[in-house]
């Protein structure tokens, strides 16, 4: 959706010479790159994006890095979807929950790195909208892997296996802080999700979540002035928070669009669940972090429950 396709108009579309650039973007474009690959493409994408965020908080903070994320992403989905601003009162108000729960999400993530392993902020988090869809779902054997989740999160809290199952590095559990924490964040992306539908029918994908970005940057653009206050103005840090909007934001989201329009939703979800065991891998690649057997082992537990409900459900 928010790719740039050329192509030629008016007299010079007869011209053989004017069809080249629209047959190198044909070629070169997300049209030519297998769903699949487009699908890992963004979420190693988003993952890298929080690495980087991560990397941020020596120059700014938690609350910054999240002005710095949803102002920039807002900044540039608003130039690209240019969504109407005539709504009618029930859809501003679930555009305003919408980018309430996605401030909260954000913020609570990124204070969550903070304290904990990427994976393990992924991972719980995923739990969120993984329950939602289970417990919609209203099938009893979905009750299984609802335990199974559970166990993946009580895994890398550390309340299964001892204080060396924790999360907060390899040898220590997860504290109440984090684990408060890494709760909103499940929560928010179940928020997230349920509305975010809801958004995406009434005023499409694009500008819904432009709009809901706005509300967001919006949300947080008092914690990032009361954490960070002038450190926000650095060129540097502005740099890198441009850099995390677009990995984190706008680059993901496109990469899953396309994908999207070219495979069936099943297959999309399936390719999905495997967000959390892709930022483990980032989080031990690029920042170096430590991750416990019984951690990897909760990691597969709630990539597995999210697979197992994914693919035992009837198509249709």
């Amino acid at each position: 959706m928010f790719g740039t396709y050329a192509h030629a108009s008016g007299p010079s579309a007869a011209r053989p010479a004017a069809t080249v650039p629209a047959r190198l973007a044909a070629a070169v474009g997300p049209e030519a790159v297998p769903p699949p690959l487009l699908m890992l493409l963004g979420m190693v994408s988003t993952q890298v994006g929080a690495a980087i965020a991560k990397q941020l908080f020596t120059a700014t903070s938690s609350g910054g890095t999240t002005a710095l994320r949803l102002g920039f992403g807002a900044l540039v989905l608003l130039a690209v979807a240019r969504p109407t601003l005539r709504l009618g009162l029930r859809t501003a108000g679930v555009v305003a929950g919408f980018g309430v729960a996605m401030a909260g999400m954000n913020l609570a993530f990124y204070a969550a790195l903070e304290r904990v392993p990427l994976g393990v902020a992924v991972t719980i988090g995923f739990t969120g909208p993984l329950l939602v869809s289970l417990i919609t779902s209203r099938r009893t054997r979905d009750l299984g892997w609802v335990v199974l989740a559970g166990a993946g999160v009580a895994l890398l809290a550390g309340i299964v296996g001892g204080p060396g199952a924790g999360a907060g590095n390899a040898g220590a559990g997860l504290d109440g802080v984090a684990l408060l924490l890494c709760g909103v964040v499940a929560l928010g992306w179940a928020g997230y999700v349920l509305l975010g539908k809801v958004v995406s029918s009434q005023l499409g994908s694009g500008r819904g979540l432009a709009l809901g970005m706005a509300v967001g940057a919006v949300c947080v653009l008092p914690f990032g002035i009361a954490d960070s206050g002038t450190r926000l103005l650095d060129p540097w840090t502005l740099t890198l928070g441009l850099g995390v909007a677009l990995l984190s934001s706008v680059l993901p989201y496109s990469a899953e669009m396309a994908a999207l329009r070219r495979m069936p939703a099943r297959v999309f979800a399936v390719l999905l669940s495997l967000e959390p065991a892709v930022a483990a891998l980032v989080g031990v690649t690029l920042l170096h972090e430590t991750l416990g057997w019984l951690q990897l082992l909760g990691i597969a537990c709630v990539v597995g429950a999210s697979l197992g409900a994914i693919l035992k459900r009837p198509a249709g």
